[in-house]
């Protein structure tokens, strides 16, 4: 052992680069998956850069890499839940709604794992407190007659995701739309606004929509 070198320095080292290879390989798979869901292990090797074989010494199997990928964008997604407040339901069920889609067109990956049907169980458990969060809000807008009523709040709730899912998957293809508006627009009118109703929140609220 070299003079002056701390035995543990060695084991250091090789703990940093395994890190910095598990982190390559999450984000080469956010930036693999978000062009095709299925992709193979080999083609986020390539794009990490990395053998096939270290993506092994990571992760046991391709399932635990894709829920590795699904858990980093949750943990975003459930943040943005957790901090989007306001009184006023209608208000708060387009503010998430605005927030997560923008979420969601920085991190391509997880929203094309979400309307995935191969990965749905995965994502709804990794989003507990996004879905818990929804969930208080429908309670508070049915309860105050700003929702429908003709629907147990749990459906609606489930109902509210379904529409938000399928928005995902459609309007992301779909030019000359802007698509977070309309995403907002069909969430608030699955919940049991008018389109006029949605349109005076919008407008009478514009930070709704605005970028972070």
């Amino acid at each position: 052992m070299p003079p002056g070198v701390p035995p543990a320095a060695p084991a250091r080292a090789r703990r940093a680069d395994a890190a910095t290879n598990r982190v390559a390989l999450v984000r080469a798979a956010q930036t693999v998956l978000a062009r095709d869901p299925h992709a193979s292990i080999d083609t986020i090797a390539r794009e990490a850069g990395l053998s096939r074989r270290a993506v092994y010494g990571h992760f046991p199997d391709r399932d635990s890499l894709v829920r590795a990928v699904i858990a980093v964008a949750a943990e975003r997604f459930n943040a943005i839940a957790t901090s989007t407040l306001d009184i006023d339901p209608a208000i708060a069920l387009a503010t998430l709604a605005a927030r997560l889609w923008a979420e969601a067109a920085q991190v391509q990956a997880s929203a094309s794992l979400a309307v995935d049907d191969d990965h749905v169980d995965e994502t709804a458990r990794s989003l507990g407190p996004l879905r818990e969060r929804l969930r208080g809000i429908v309670d508070r807008g049915v309860a105050g007659g700003a929702f429908r009523r003709d629907l147990p709040p749990a459906l609606l709730a489930r109902v509210i995701e379904e529409a938000a899912r399928a928005a995902l998957r459609e309007l992301t293809d779909i030019d000359d739309v802007d698509a977070r508006d309309v995403a907002v627009r069909l969430v608030l009118s699955v919940a049991g606004l008018s389109w006029h109703e949605a349109s005076d929140l919008l407008s009478t609220h514009p930070a709704v929509l605005e970028e972070d």
